[in-house]
């Protein structure tokens, strides 16, 4: 695959318009006869979590900063081609605000008994898999992604927090990671000793757990958000012209997509 190169912007919004695109097409043809529809779940700028704890994924911005890829472009590139999906292309296109696209997911997951494929690697989603309905498909790892004990998984991922959204675990206090603190080790006896009981509010470590399972827990997205999700999700109602797929991918010169513009159509 052709690398994304940061001098040269304008090629590099083509490759990304054309990536994104493809991908789409591909899960269309490949998962809609069994799944239904697709929908397209979406970040808010400004996330409800991020007012819970200001900490959260504080630290994303500082890694990329540290490499060299065009974040910049990358990120006005996915902004203009949802926009662009939105408009032209018959696909569900969800963005609601205070909220990220997990919860958007989480909350359609939640309030659905239809059979439902999530198309994500974030292990967050395993908590869902105690809905027998629910399947998750890692597009990094290019297969089914499978969890026997999604109760077990949700209390091990709340003790032990998440890294990579600057979630400490319960041992460890609220600025570990986002100050470059180390943080108290979760070892594997006192992480045993907490799967098996109930932290109680006496317990030194209950705040921190309340903290990491309101981060963590679809099941702690509040209630207002909720309502408002199911709202957006209800009244938001794609148009579906050929004619505008048609133009959008001559326009854009994607013309090996318009090969299979097929695969775009409900």
């Amino acid at each position: 695959m052709a690398q994304l190169k940061a001098t040269d912007g304008e090629m590099n919004e083509r490759l990304l318009r054309h990536m994104i695109l493809n991908t789409l097409r591909n899960y269309q043809k490949r998962y809609s006869a069994e799944y239904g529809k697709m929908v397209l779940c979406t970040d808010a700028i400004h996330p409800w979590r991020r007012d819970f704890f200001p900490q959260y994924k504080a630290n994303r911005k500082k890694t990329r900063d540290k490499d060299d890829k065009d974040w910049g472009m990358i990120f006005n590139t996915l902004h203009k081609v949802k926009d662009e999906i939105e408009e032209h292309f018959p696909y569900h296109v969800l963005h609601v605000k205070g909220c990220e696209g997990d919860d958007l997911i989480a909350v359609l997951v939640m309030n659905t008994t239809s059979p439902t494929l999530i198309v994500s690697g974030d292990k967050d989603f395993q908590q869902l898999h105690k809905y027998n309905y629910v399947d998750q498909w890692s597009p990094n790892l290019n297969k089914m992604i499978q969890c026997d004990d999604p109760e077990k998984f949700l209390k091990e991922h709340i003790l032990k927090g998440d890294k990579t959204d600057g979630v400490p675990n319960v041992l460890s206090n609220d600025n570990c990671l986002d100050e470059g603190i180390r943080q108290t080790p979760l070892r594997r006896p006192i992480l045993e000793k907490y799967l098996r009981i109930s932290i109680e509010k006496d317990d030194k470590y209950y705040r921190n757990y309340v903290r990491n399972q309101t981060l963590i827990d679809f099941a702690n997205i509040p209630q207002e958000l909720v309502d408002r999700i199911l709202k957006v999700y209800d009244t938001t109602h794609p148009t579906h012209k050929a004619e505008k797929v048609f133009d959008y991918l001559r326009v854009n010169k994607l013309d090996m997509l318009l090969e299979h513009i097929e695969d775009f159509r409900l």
